[in-house]
């Protein structure tokens, strides 16, 4: 019975320490693996060629200058939450996200379509989804005539950029 034990224990112990070994050696091949995608390769869309080419632009943007992309509206699950400037976010006001402008930056945004326009302020970051240059509050939106569609082609102006940088 001792024995049985002492056998059992010794299993035991040899199952854990090989599983720990395990681990170590997973995470250490997980970061040294090439990461390889089963995905097809995708065609990127004419919308997603644009908004990579802004994107890549923008950081050297001066007041004056412009974009074009596509606007989405903000969802309505992040009313009331904190934005990247520290402001609640609420889509009464004519707010913003964009990725690389400084916070505070008033953008002049323009609906291709229609020509409809609003000022905003950028004062969260995003959109993180590919093909998409800002984000708008539903009240922007609504001034630009997207509220319905939740989705238009537009130009950017940057009228002026903030002086403190906190991105």
């Amino acid at each position: 019975m001792r024995t049985t034990k002492l056998v059992f224990f010794a299993v035991i112990g040899l199952a854990m320490l090989e599983f720990s070994l395990g681990q170590a050696c997973n995470s250490v091949a997980a970061t040294t693996a090439p990461k390889t995608s089963h995905a097809s390769p995708k065609i990127a869309s004419p919308a997603k060629k644009i908004a990579k080419k802004s994107h890549a632009v923008v950081r050297s943007h001066k007041s004056g200058s412009s974009l074009n992309g596509v606007a989405v509206v903000y969802s309505d699950r992040l009313n009331g939450r904190k934005t990247a400037s520290g402001q609640r976010f609420s889509q009464k006001q004519l707010t913003a996200a964009h990725r690389t402008l400084p916070l505070g930056t008033k953008v002049r945004v323009t609906n291709v379509r229609n020509q409809q326009s609003v000022d905003v302020v950028i004062n969260d970051r995003g959109p993180w989804h590919a093909g998409r240059i800002i984000d708008l509050s539903a009240a922007a939106a609504a001034q630009v005539g997207m509220h319905k569609t939740g989705k238009a082609l537009v130009k950017l102006e940057i009228l002026n950029e903030s002086a403190v940088n906190n991105s």
